[in-house]
């Protein structure tokens, strides 16, 4: 926390918060990206749904 004020004090705490509330969505955005990069992987593994043969 008193690493914060120097930088408030500096730029504003306009600034601080954006930077902080970037820093955070970005962590989670990776994880989004992730996630999506393993779905076709994930997919051809377990398939969600099983298709029914017809009977004739």
């Amino acid at each position: 926390m008193e690493q914060l004020l120097p930088l408030i004090q500096e730029v504003g705490f306009p600034v601080v918060v954006t930077f902080y509330l970037l820093h955070r969505i970005e962590r989670k955005l990776d994880s989004v990206i992730d996630s999506i990069q393993m779905l076709p992987q994930s997919m051809k593994a377990d398939p969600p749904y099983e298709t029914k043969k017809s009977i004739s």
